[in-house]
């Protein structure tokens, strides 16, 4: 049953050249979304990779340098600031997702930071291998129709000629 669920899950292999150049477009199409929708993924997956990175950066650098009585930017939106004091500069809130906030000191911060960061890094290695098999398979799929497409060209010339 577990042999089953896997090769559902993977496909079945298809001899592209018994496929009509209308499937073989069928499956291009669908292959090209794919790719698209796995791309995206890929690039907002990196994206938040790189605001972990960022919060790992102020939070490590943020307890040596953030003073008491110094005044900071609190980030409220992305592009709505206000300005603010530190209580503690030794304690930090950490957005744990969806809307969530946790009170962590800074140690506990930066490791949690970094798993994020590692977490994402397998994630988007695992993601980068199945988006290049994709792209692969399109090229396969795209030169198969490009033949077929030929092919059929050709046919149909001498078709005419013969007439």
């Amino acid at each position: 049953m577990a042999s089953r669920g896997s090769q559902q899950q993977q496909g079945e292999a298809v001899d592209l050249t018994t496929l009509t150049a209308q499937q073989l477009s069928a499956v291009k199409k669908q292959l090209d979304g794919e790719v698209e929708h796995l791309s995206s993924s890929y690039a907002q997956l990196a994206a938040a990779q790189a605001k972990f990175k960022e919060c790992l950066r102020v939070v490590k650098s943020g307890s040596s340098t953030f003073d008491k009585d110094k005044s900071i930017l609190v980030p409220l939106t992305n592009s709505l600031y206000v300005k603010g004091q530190l209580a503690d500069p030794d304690r930090v809130l950490v957005d744990v997702g969806t809307g969530f906030y946790v009170e962590k000191d800074t140690r506990s911060a930066s490791e949690f930071y970094e798993a994020k960061i590692k977490e994402l890094a397998g994630n988007i290695q695992g993601l980068e291998g199945i988006v290049q098999a994709k792209t692969n398979n399109l090229r396969v799929v795209e030169e198969v129709l490009r033949q077929k497409v030929v092919a059929q060209g050709s046919a149909d010339g001498a078709a005419g000629q013969a007439s």
